[in-house]
């Protein structure tokens, strides 16, 4: 386990250690706040290897970590999990005309694209149980609480805040289970290819909820919203199915691989955390 104690400065402390340590200890320990290895998120991300290949799972104290994280392309593989959302918030305020980050413009990007409060930019990122805000107010435009920029990305029972554009799935493939979602304008937007199961959408105000970006029918990428909710929403008024199909007629599009496409990386079920219970 890595091992690096500093003072702190948020009241909540990140813990890290990695697959293979976990598989020979059979427990991964949740950090105690004031008892972590870390003093800021950011912190434990930069101790992770470059080019890890190694699924390195980061334990994140309950605390309010107002920080901005960027997981760089060059490091894959991580896990961010704590024990609840509501108690463990990671919170930056940019807005698309106002970026203040620990990265330059060159390597996170400029406007929409460089403002999200965390940037993830690895492939095979999981979340658990964790709070993207950002908390810029009201009227500000642009402001991501999260980009990913990454394949393979998965998020259960995380939380995502802000007003305009909070939720940016820029590229590659992600899949969201049991998270809360809120904003106000085109707060789901980019042009990845997502799964959202039976997540929580909240609109703050009259604007449209997604924004997908494709330029055109033909490209492989969109949004599908399975067993979603949220005010408003009425299933009563739902179309119904016309018929049911038959196996032989099914079978054509159960062929077709969506989210999950690589039977020997199954990363939906790399979950390397705190296993969730299975929602109704």
């Amino acid at each position: 386990q890595a091992k690096r104690k500093t003072p702190t400065q948020n009241n909540g402390r990140a813990q890290q250690t990695n697959e293979r340590e976990r598989r020979s200890s059979g427990d991964v320990a949740s950090g105690a706040e004031g008892s972590g290895d870390f003093r800021t998120v950011q912190e434990a991300i930069g101790a992770v290897p470059q080019s890890n290949r190694v699924r390195t799972v980061i334990q994140v104290a309950p605390g309010f970590y107002r920080e901005a994280v960027y997981v760089p392309k060059t490091k894959n593989l991580i896990t961010l999990a704590a024990s609840q959302p509501e108690t463990t918030i990671l919170s930056w305020d940019n807005t698309a005309t106002r970026i203040n980050h620990h990265q330059s413009s060159r390597a996170i990007g400029k406007g929409t694209f460089g403002c999200g409060s965390t940037i993830v930019e690895g492939e095979d990122f999981i979340a658990e149980n964790i709070t993207f805000e950002n908390s810029a107010p009201q009227g500000s435009g642009q402001a991501v609480a999260i980009r990913v920029t990454a394949d393979r990305c998965a998020f259960y029972n995380c939380r995502f805040l802000g007003w305009q554009d909070t939720l940016y799935l820029h590229y590659g493939k992600q899949y969201l289970r049991d998270c809360y979602i809120e904003g106000s304008v085109d707060f789901i937007f980019g042009n990845a290819t997502a799964l959202l199961e039976h997540c929580h959408i909240h609109c703050k105000s009259a604007g449209f909820v997604t924004a997908q970006r494709r330029k055109s029918s033909q490209e492989p990428t969109g949004y599908v919203f399975l067993r979603c909710f949220g005010p408003g929403c009425c299933l009563s008024n739902r179309v119904t199915w016309a018929r049911e199909l038959l196996d032989e007629e099914a079978e054509q599009f159960l062929l077709h691989s969506f989210i999950d496409p690589d039977p020997e990386r199954p990363w939906l079920v790399q979950r390397m955390a705190v296993k969730l219970p299975i929602s109704a």
